[in-house]
C-alpha cells in the first residue's frame, strides 16, 4: 500500500513557516539568519512527520560543479569600461562564497548566445545561470526555458518566464527627467545607455519620454542619441548632438558611464555644467559625486540587486520555488551640482516599488 510522500511543504505547514525557511534549517545553510526557536520547530516537525529530503531538496550540497555563472551579453571593450559591473561582483561574491561555491564569469558577444549557453548547459560546467543585460532579440533564452535549467535575470523581459531582479527603469527616468523640467528645462536631450535591443535602454527611453508626455511637451527624436555602454559612445553622441545644432538647455544621460564622456565633449566645446547645460545620469556609480562637477543621478542598488538574485538562484537550486519570481527594488535621484539645483537630502526623489 502506498502513502503520499511527505514534502518541505507538509514540514513548512506544520512547523508555521514558508519553504524557504525549512530548506535553509534542512540544509544547514550557512549564513542563513534564523532563529533558534524557529530552527528547532522545523526540526521538529520534520521529525514528527519522518520528512526525508529528496535528491533536489539537497541540490544545492550535491551539485557537482558548485559553480554560478554570471553571463554578460556584451563584446569585452563594452564590459572593460563598466563600473556598475564591479559593484555586482561585490554583492554575488559575498552571497556565493557564504555558499561555499564559485562564480564563473562569461562574457558572451550577441553572435554567440545561444552557443554558448546551451555548451555551459550541457557540459554542466555551472550549476545555475544569473545572466546580466537581457537583450529583447536573445533567442537563446528559448534554449534555457526549455531545459528549465535553474536561471535568475539582472534585469527583465517582459512577459518572460525567467525569474528576475531589476528595477524600475522607466519610473526612474521619468523621476530624473522631472527633476529637469521642474527645473524649467523645455528642451532636454537624451542618450541611452544602450541600443533599444536592451531592456533597460528602452524602458529608460520611456521613462524620457513619460516625463516629457505628463509636461505637455512633443517628443522631438531630433534630440535623442542611442549610446553603446561605454564612454566613448557617451562621448560620441554628444558631439553629434552638439554639432547637429539642435536646441537644447539640459540632457538625460541613461548611465553614468556614457555621462562621463558627455560631460568631456561638453567641455571640449567649452559648455559649462550645469550654467550652459544641465545634466543627469543613471547608476551613482561611486565616482559620479566626485566628479567636477559632482554628477546628479539616479542610484540603482548595485551590490543588493546582485545578492536578490544570488538568493534566488540559491532557492531554486533547493528545490524551491522563488517566494517572488519578480523582485523589483527602490531607486533615488541623487541631486548635486550638475544638474543645477540642489535639494535636502529629506527631498530626495524615489521611484520604485
Amino acid at each position: 500500500m502506498f502513502t503520499n510522500r511527505i514534502t518541505s511543504q507538509d514540514v513548512a505547514d506544520r512547523a508555521g513557516v514558508s519553504r524557504t525557511t525549512v530548506s535553509l534549517v534542512l540544509n544547514n545553510t550557512p549564513g542563513a539568519q534564523i532563529r533558534e526557536v524557529t530552527r528547532q520547530r522545523v526540526l521538529l516537525a520534520a521529525s514528527e512527520l519522518g520528512y526525508v529530503p529528496d535528491a533536489a531538496a539537497q541540490a544545492l550540497a550535491s551539485r557537482q560543479s558548485q559553480i554560478i555563472g554570471l553571463i554578460l551579453i556584451r563584446t569585452p571593450q563594452q564590459i572593460a569600461s563598466d563600473a556598475f559591473l564591479t559593484q555586482t561582483l561585490d554583492g554575488l561574491l559575498e552571497c556565493i562564497h557564504q555558499q561555499g561555491m564559485r562564480l564563473l564569469i562569461d562574457i558572451v558577444e550577441p553572435q554567440h548566445q545561444n552557443e554558448t549557453y546551451l555548451q555551459l548547459v550541457r557540459a554542466k560546467r555551472i550549476d545555475g545561470i544569473l545572466l546580466s543585460g537581457p537583450r529583447y532579440d536573445d533567442e537563446a533564452l528559448n534554449a534555457l526555458q526549455e531545459s528549465a535549467f535553474p536561471t535568475v535575470l539582472l534585469g527583465q523581459i517582459p512577459g518572460s518566464w525567467f525569474a528576475c531582479v531589476d528595477v524600475d527603469n522607466c519610473a526612474a527616468a521619468q523621476s530624473a527627467v522631472a527633476h529637469l523640467l521642474n527645473l524649467g528645462h523645455t528642451h532636454i536631450a537624451c542618450i541611452t545607455n544602450a541600443p533599444l535591443i536592451y531592456t533597460a535602454a528602452v524602458e529608460r527611453l520611456s521613462g524620457y519620454q513619460l516625463a516629457l508626455d505628463c509636461a505637455g511637451i512633443p517628443f522631438d527624436t531630433a534630440l535623442v542619441r542611442y549610446g553603446d555602454f561605454d564612454i566613448d559612445s557617451g562621448y560620441r553622441q554628444m558631439r553629434n548632438l552638439l554639432e547637429s545644432r539642435v536646441e537644447f538647455s539640459a540632457v538625460f544621460v541613461a548611465s553614468d558611464t556614457l555621462a562621463y564622456g558627455a560631460k568631456a565633449a561638453l567641455r571640449e566645446r567649452g559648455r559649462r555644467i550645469p550654467q550652459d547645460i544641465a545634466l543627469v545620469g543613471f547608476d551613482d556609480l561611486p565616482f559620479s559625486r566626485f566628479t567636477d562637477p559632482p554628477l546628479t543621478s539616479v542610484r540603482l542598488p548595485a551590490v543588493d540587486l546582485a545578492r536578490q538574485a544570488a538568493d534566488m538562484l540559491f532557492q531554486m537550486l533547493r528545490g524551491d520555488e522563488p517566494e517572488r519570481k519578480q523582485l523589483i527594488l527602490d531607486t533615488q535621484l541623487m541631486v548635486r551640482e550638475s544638474c543645477g539645483a540642489m535639494l535636502p537630502r529629506s527631498d530626495l526623489v524615489k521611484s520604485g516599488h
